[in-house]
């Protein structure tokens, strides 16, 4: 795995071209990844539909949901649960429907301060998305769906494709709705969920030619069955740690051209 060029702060948005395809495992090996080179890392799952009840001492006991758990093992800094998952409903289906059957909709701003404060307290915080790219989080004229969320966290995008019969279809139209949106794709992953899957080897080739020229690479291919600590010693997370500086760059040259707008204006 190279290694970047130390930044302050890492975050990303993770998502994944179906429901199913392995962004919990994928995320839980890039939070390894960064905490075997040495970074206090935090995972975050902002929504999660599907929970079990867990009994605790004394009579006591909380909803869980299973991915989340997954993450807040894989990360080094411990946070509450309430940060890790600010919406953590109940009923495993889409979010949006999870949200009305318990009588709440899904916003944004608790998402928000959570990622602030995670970003506050580790170096390198992984937001993982829920379902696909375009998964209703809320409905109406005023709804809102998963793309949105990404837009409004405003992260590096990392794409993670379970290798399967449709991926190359499902991938590239990912892609092009991440770019629509204005996202800065920092590379995928390759998750090989199907290990009966005919060519599985030459349909990531065939997504490497494919994306390699707009500038999106390979960052690892996570093996059948291995689990997401080991996964990660294959996990390449150098062009995040770039996107992020490149972000931070353009964030810094807007705010010198804001102060020299105003200073203009005062004189």
């Amino acid at each position: 795995m190279s290694q970047p060029n130390r930044i302050d702060r890492i975050a990303c948005f993770i998502a994944g071209t179906d429901t199913g395809v392995g962004k919990t495992h994928a995320s839980a090996a890039l939070l390894h990844a960064f905490a075997q080179a040495g970074w206090r890392c935090a995972g975050m799952k902002p929504i999660a539909s599907g929970c079990e009840w867990v009994e605790e001492a004394a009579g006591r006991g909380e909803w869980r949901n299973e991915d989340v758990e997954q993450l807040r093992m894989a990360g080094t800094v411990p946070v509450p649960r309430q940060l890790t998952c600010p919406w953590l409903l109940r009923t495993p289906c889409s979010p949006h429907l999870a949200a009305q059957a318990e009588g709440v909709r899904i916003e944004p701003s608790p998402i928000e301060r959570a990622l602030r404060e995670l970003r506050s307290r580790a170096d390198a915080v992984v937001v993982e998305g829920v379902g696909g790219f375009r998964v209703p989080l809320a409905s109406g004229p005023d709804g809102w769906d998963t793309a949105d969320l990404a837009v409004r966290l405003a992260l590096p995008v990392v794409l993670v494709v379970g290798i399967r019969l449709g991926c190359l279809n499902h991938a590239m139209l990912t892609v092009e709705a991440i770019r629509a949106r204005g996202l800065r794709l920092a590379g995928w992953i390759a998750n090989r969920i199907d290990p009966g899957m005919a060519l599985a080897d030459a349909n990531i080739d065939t997504l490497k030619a494919a994306l390699g020229p707009q500038q999106i690479p390979l960052l690892g291919v996570l093996p059948w069955g291995l689990p997401a600590a080991e996964a990660a010693t294959g996990i390449d997370f150098g062009p995040i740690a770039a996107a992020c500086a490149a972000d931070s760059n353009i964030t810094e040259t807007r705010a010198a051209s804001r102060l020299v707008t105003e200073q203009d204006i005062a004189s």
